[in-house]
């Protein structure tokens, strides 16, 4: 499989690396699920950016979101694998990898999510858990999760 991964916080960033993650999430979340909105919202700077690679293609990113930006808790946000790359079990990785390194980076606590419904499944086998009621978010219904420390 050949799986590396790295995580910078966004000063630290390449262009290269910037340009690559902001072309895989426009290419996931603008044109493959056809959702019209603004994905730079000033939070990106203030978090940490993990990337997966496979023979040194990005096949995955998550962004680590500190407590008090997104929800109280620690988040993981923008999760996404390459459409090319899916199947393969690369999204379990990315999301193990990701709530490893909120733990290191943002201490002990829980995580919480804002998940896309369809994703329900995956998300409870990592340990998230459902909480409040379904919401619409740029046409997609969401539901929150937090994953208990």
């Amino acid at each position: 499989m050949n799986l590396t991964h790295t995580i910078k916080a966004f000063d630290q960033l390449t262009v290269y690396e910037l340009y690559e993650v902001l072309k895989l999430r426009s290419e996931v979340f603008v044109v493959e699920q056809n959702c019209v909105f603004l994905d730079q919202d000033d939070k990106d700077q203030k978090c940490y950016h993990l990337m997966l690679y496979s023979y040194d293609q990005l096949v995955g990113y998550s962004r680590l979101v500190p407590a008090g930006l997104s929800y109280p808790e620690m988040s993981i946000g923008r999760v996404i694998t390459s459409p090319s790359a899916r199947r393969k079990g690369f999204g379990k990785i990315l999301m193990e990898l990701s709530i490893d390194y909120c733990q290191q980076l943002y201490g002990a606590g829980d995580i919480r999510i804002g998940a896309q419904t369809y994703a329900l499944g995956f998300y409870a086998s990592l340990g998230f858990v459902a909480d409040g009621d379904t919401y619409d978010e740029d046409g997609i219904e969401h539901i929150e999760m937090v994953r208990k420390n």
